[in-house]
């Protein structure tokens, strides 16, 4: 199995479309690019941000082995390949072990309920079916499935489920596996994915997080981990609160596609997200701009 150590702040990379919907691959190498050179510490392909869940299995792959080849082994690539069924899963899975990926995050299923053994047999028969590090990834507002602490607990001493990603947006949850993580056998790393408790989970024993707001401001938030690492909590701290302005216009909208359009406004050629989720009020965009060009004046990148 592939030795990756799971740190830093890592971005779920925007999949650039054109017009007519098609993925963007001159401009998705540029975003990667622009990502490396602002110093975030790894690259997730197709996640939340990358529209993983209105990308088809070959869009995907494309998606991936671009942004491998453009990274050229200079940051880990994570793969979100995580699908509603157990089998479907597992067919991700390989193929992003074949494309060369270094770590997969795999979503819970989504749609129907599913009980906590579901869900451990579920990732347990991808742990065994790949040779591959396994990040879990909660989002329970998007799925509707949970994964609790004592199932984490449980999948934490599988040995290539080495780490978990929480967007539930409850710090209390991130503590909640952490110590799981640490009664399983310790050798489990936790990432915040929700951009504004990264601080706190690195000081809580964490090691990053997954966010999206990178793709927006790579620098920034690429800081928060290396002035942590530094000692430099407060400026950390401080550089973690400068994207408060910027998450307060989710409010106009899916925030996956807030962060595409914002990326947009920045000049690039990213285009809109897949319909129907491509909808931003002129609301919207006239506050976006406004915080975009606050930002800016502040130094933020």
């Amino acid at each position: 199995m592939k030795k990756v150590e799971l740190k830093g702040i890592i971005t779920p990379i925007i999949t650039p479309m054109n017009e007519d919907e098609t993925v963007n691959t001159a401009e998705l190498r540029n975003q990667v690019n622009r990502q490396i050179d602002a110093g975030v510490h790894g690259l997730f392909a197709f996640g939340t941000n990358g529209e993983g869940y209105i990308l088809n299995g070959a869009e995907k792959q494309m998606v991936l082995e671009t942004v491998i080849e453009e990274a050229a082994g200079r940051v880990p690539v994570y793969a979100g390949t995580g699908c509603i069924s157990t089998k479907e899963t597992i067919e991700q899975c390989k193929m992003a072990q074949a494309a060369g990926a270094d770590v997969l995050s795999v979503i819970t299923p989504s749609f129907a309920a599913a009980s906590q053994e579901e869900l451990y047999q579920h990732y347990k028969a991808i742990a065994v079916a790949v040779d591959m590090p396994i990040v879990l990834y909660n989002i329970p507002a998007r799925t509707g499935n949970a994964l609790a602490p004592a199932t984490v607990e449980r999948l934490a001493q599988i040995e290539n489920i080495i780490g978990a990603k929480d967007s539930s947006g409850s710090f209390t949850n991130i503590l909640s596996y952490l110590d799981a993580g640490k009664k399983a056998d310790g050798n489990f790393s936790m990432l915040s994915g929700n951009d504004q408790l990264i601080i706190w989970t690195l000081t809580a024993g964490g090691v990053g997080g997954i966010a999206g707001c990178a793709n927006v401001y790579p620098h920034t938030m690429a800081s928060i981990y290396d002035l942590f690492a530094e000692g430099k909590i407060e400026e950390a701290k401080a550089a973690n609160s400068s994207i408060a302005s910027f998450r307060a216009c989710f409010q106009y909208g899916n925030p996956n596609t807030i962060v595409k359009t914002a990326v947009s406004l920045l000049g690039y050629n990213v285009g809109k997200c897949r319909a129907p989720f491509n909808q931003v009020p002129e609301a919207g965009i006239e506050a976006l701009k406004k915080v975009l060009k606050e930002n800016a004046d502040k130094g933020m990148h």
